[in-house]
């Protein structure tokens, strides 16, 4: 491992832990040269690679990232946290692997976020939607705003507007 400060490719590990439920081990290193510390993060590699049949029937490779970046734009200003938008790409994650194993759908993707999205921000919740069900008019984005309100008011969520 290159040193990111001298490029030395001579350090010591200090301490490794895994993390992101055992996908990920954190080593905490020590160039020998410079003897400045840094972190590395190695992610075990996937002997199969999941794909994504977009509406067009292309394939992509699956990609996390897209996943948060949609929920952190749904976000944006909204009191949702980091360690919020990470948890809910876990459990789409999970829903893809309980249900798919090489190949998932754009759709199936969408939903899931909509779905977890849905109990953590009723607001971020409703900018997804709209962008995701690419909604064509007004009305359509009225009813799912009144659908959110009706099942707010039957107890079983908090209130979409106070």
């Amino acid at each position: 491992m290159r040193c990111p400060f001298c490029k030395v490719d001579r350090d010591k590990v200090l301490d490794s832990r895994s993390s992101d439920e055992g996908r990920v081990i954190r080593r905490r290193r020590q160039c020998l040269a410079c003897r400045k510390r840094f972190t590395t993060y190695e992610k075990t590699g996937e002997s199969f690679k999941m794909f994504v049949i977009k509406k067009d029937n292309s394939r992509v490779p699956y990609d996390r990232e897209k996943v948060i970046a949609g929920l952190q734009k749904a976000c944006y200003k909204r009191p949702v946290s980091a360690e919020q938008v990470r948890q809910i790409a876990d459990r789409v994650e999970e829903d893809i692997f309980k249900n798919f194993d090489k190949e998932v759908t754009s759709s199936f993707i969408g939903e899931s976020v909509i779905k977890h999205l849905r109990d953590v921000d009723k607001v971020a919740y409703i900018r997804f939607a709209s962008v995701y069900r690419d909604f064509k008019d007004a009305g359509e984005l009225i009813d799912e705003v009144s659908q959110m309100i009706q099942e707010s008011d039957d107890g079983t969520h908090p209130r979409l507007f106070q």
